[in-house]
């Protein structure tokens, strides 16, 4: 396997989303790194264990979800990781009945890969257009 950022953050979206290997999540995310942007409120997530609870919310409330890699941009150990994100609304998991409606979103993850592993991530995804897609929010 390759070991550069570039590679390392294909293979995570590629596998645990778009796979659903969950055991890859243990293998890419180092045991103290640290996600932004995806937490409950805002805050971080440590971990693998604590990124669990989000992947599997979003896994069930979208069971088909494809998360597939635009471009990226590697400068050192960060890479910039643009993602087209599609699927359809299936699962309760995010607070509102399944409406079974298709989303098509857009984001930027920002990773800091080490020895193989994100260590650290920022994500922006357009959570506002899923959520007013799914019905959830109202559109603007």
């Amino acid at each position: 396997m390759a070991s550069t950022p570039d590679a390392i953050m294909r293979t995570w979206f590629e596998e645990v989303w778009n796979q659903g290997k969950e055991e890859t999540i243990d293998r890419l995310f180092a045991v103290n790194g640290v996600v932004h942007g995806l937490g409950p409120g805002g805050a971080p997530i440590r971990g693998p264990q604590a990124f669990r609870p989000f992947y599997h919310q979003f896994h069930k409330a979208f069971p088909d979800i494809r998360v597939n890699v635009e471009r990226t941009v590697t400068e050192g150990d960060l890479v910039a990781v643009h993602c087209h994100v599609t699927g359809t609304h299936l699962g309760e998991e995010l607070g509102a009945p399944a409406s079974r409606n298709k989303v098509d979103f857009w984001g930027v993850c920002i990773a800091r890969v080490s020895g193989g592993q994100v260590v650290e991530a920022w994500n922006c995804f357009d959570f506002l257009t899923c959520y007013q897609q799914v019905g959830m929010l109202p559109q603007l």
